[in-house]
Formats: structure tokens, sequence, C-alpha cells
């Protein structure tokens, strides 16, 4: 990996620079964070409830690294490394699906039971010193919190809930439906840009009411003037009040519309995790970047509904709203600041640091470039 060749001093946030471009698109920048951010992080997976009956599953890649997350027979939900412990071979390739009693290696039939265990592997009963137990899959760790399953690479990370004290509780204040949610959609977009950039984006308003007209119409269904960005250490929050006299939302009439909550309430747990709600919909949407290449990523989002009841028309015309407009005219910044980082006319900028605005002051993009640093300077 190699010494590291750049460097930043994040202490002055009001007066000091903005974290240099080059971290933006770098590559051995983005070969530190693979090993020292995404390889000792947690990763959300999905919902409780997306394993709700044996041998439904969902496979998480983690760059290189893939993941299979799957209900057994028990009820227990367990994860494991996708590959096959004879040759490496990929195990599964979707993203989600329903296995049956074994998962089955497709190269030689080497299959595996929903415990990870070997079943049966042909021809192996010639070979010496050869015992069936010994060649499971790999377990990988996993957490639930707050609904949602997680993994992570490494086993020696803090728990969730000592990463992110008190989360779950604001989570909940916001949720009420958090544990009986099911997945409605989930949609992958390839943005060509730094995975940081488009989580910088998304933790200020500075451009809500100055960049496109889009985010002008998130801001009206919001007390903007109430907007807040708060750090809670490795978790932090952007909250806005809901605008009371608000009668359409998404192009469509609130009259009659049933919702989780008014608020415009977010959630973000470092580095790449967002749990969401839009102003007068009942769902619980999550906002990953997921890095691919030093300036490439993958935006996944996950719209998730009250499980059993109808969809309301509001929710669906947010989430129509969310993939045709406002993702689109966030992406379309991610991708022009990203070729602007390039420039030889910027280098590092300033961050808008306003404590008299807190609503569109850049204090929670400084926090999370701070976490980024430390995490690969350590």
């Amino acid at each position: 990996m190699g010494e590291p060749r750049l460097t930043w001093n994040p202490d002055n946030p009001e007066t000091g620079p903005s974290m240099p471009a080059a971290f933006f698109y770098d590559p051995g920048v983005f070969e530190e964070e693979k090993e020292r951010i995404f390889r000792r992080c947690w990763h959300v997976v999905g919902h409780v409830n997306e394993f709700d009956e044996p041998g439904k599953y969902v496979v998480q890649d983690i760059l290189e690294q893939s993941v299979i997350v799957i209900a057994g027979q028990d009820g227990a939900i367990r994860a494991f490394h996708n590959v096959c412990r004879h040759r490496g071979n990929r195990l599964i390739t979707g993203r989600r699906g329903k296995a049956g009693a074994v998962i089955r290696c497709a190269y030689h039939s080497w299959c595996y039971e929903q415990t990870g265990a070997l079943r049966a592997a042909p021809r192996t009963e010639h070979l010496k010193d050869f015992r069936r137990e010994d060649w499971g899959l790999r377990p990988v760790r996993m957490e639930i919190f707050a609904g949602w399953v997680f993994v992570t690479l490494d086993d020696t990370i803090a728990p969730l809930a000592e990463i992110a004290p008190g989360a779950e509780a604001e989570m909940r204040r916001f949720f009420p439906d958090l544990d009986n949610l099911e997945l409605v959609e989930e949609t992958d977009v390839e943005v060509a840009a730094n995975w940081k950039v488009i989580q910088e984006n998304s933790i200020e308003g500075y451009h809500f009411d100055l960049s496109g007209p889009v985010h002008k119409e998130l801001a009206a269904l919001i007390d903007f003037a109430g907007y807040r960005l708060t750090p809670h250490g490795q978790w932090w929050t952007y909250i806005g009040p809901p605008n009371t006299g608000a009668t359409h939302a998404y192009g469509v009439p609130l009259a009659g519309a049933t919702w989780q909550t008014d608020w415009f309430f977010n959630i973000g747990i470092f580095p790449n995790t967002t749990f969401y709600t839009f102003p007068y919909t009942d769902m619980v949407g999550t906002f990953i970047m997921i890095p691919t290449g030093p300036e490439t990523s993958i935006l996944r989002f996950g719209y998730y509904a009250p499980k059993g009841r109808p969809v309301p028309e509001v929710t669906k015309a947010a989430i129509a709203w969310m993939n045709t407009q406002l993702g689109p005219e966030d992406i379309e910044l991610n991708v022009t600041n990203q070729k602007g980082l390039h420039s030889l006319g910027f280098g590092s900028g300033r961050y808008l640091i306003d404590p008299e605005r807190p609503n569109q002051s850049e204090h929670l993009v400084h926090h999370f470039h701070k976490l980024c640093y430390e995490a690969i300077r350590a």
C-alpha cells in the first residue's frame, strides 16, 4: 500500500483550506480507503424482514469481496463469504433471491447447507484426510441494528450500538414503522464521481435554494430556516421540520395521504450509510454510496414501506421524484464537481462555516472529511 502521499490539516475549518482535491481522485488514497475504511466498517445489507423465510438471501459486495446473508431453516440469519471453499468460485451472482435446501457451486457441485456446513462434495471420499466439517463456508460477522442487517469484514471493530450511541432511538423517533418494513424498490445508479463527493453533497443545505429547481421544491416542503445538520461522532443527522402550509408534494395533493412523518429526516452512519424519510411519505429510504474506483461509485437507492399495507400515492410519487428528478439533479452536480476537482485552478477551497445560518453551513461536510482523513492517516 505504501506510505501516505497526501496530507491535510483539518483543525481550522473556519479559516483553513478544505480537503485537497487529490483526496477525491488519487489512486493511492483510494487504496488506503479500501483497506482502512471499507474493510473496517459496517455495511448495511437490508431490512431484517427481507429474511423472513428460510433460504431468502441478499448478496452484499464490498469492493472485491462478496458476502451472502441468508435465513436458515431454524430462523437464524447468517452471513458467509460468497465463495466456494474448493477453488474459489463465486457461489451466488444475483443481489437477492431464495435458495433451496443447499447452495450449490456451479463449477464442481460442492453443496453447502444454509448454516454454511458442507453437505456434499463429489468424489472427496477418495481424498486422504478430508473431513466435510472442515470445509464449510467461512462466516462473516453480522449484526442487527435498529431492524437492519449489517455485515463487516473486521472482527475487531466495535458493535454499531457503540459506534453510533443514540442513533437507534433517534431513528425510532422518526420511523414509527421501523420494525414492520418491506422492500418496495431498489435502484443502483453508476455515478462518475468519488464516493465522498456524493456523500458531502447530501450533508449540506448550502446548495438547496441555490442550485437546481428540484432542490428548491424540497426546501419548500420543510421549514428550511429550521433545517439542522448535527454531527455525533461517527454518525450524524440532518433534519428539517415540516412546512405546515404545504398542500402538495412531489406533484400530488396531500389531502387524505398518510405518512410516517412530515419531517425531512436523515441519519448517516460513517462512512456511507444513510437512512431517511421524505416529508409526508410513508417510507424509509436507504441511500448508500458504494465506491467502485477512485472516481466511480454506485449510488444505491432503497425504498421500504410498511409491510402488508398499500403504498400511498404520495409515497409512490416521492419515489418516482427521487429517481427521476432529485437524484439526477444531484448526480449531475456530483459529476461536474468530480471533473472540476482536477482543475489546476482549484487545489482546495473553503468551507462555509456559518453558525448564524446553520441550515446552510458546511460544518457537517468538514466533520465527514475529518473522519475520512483520520481513518486513513491514524
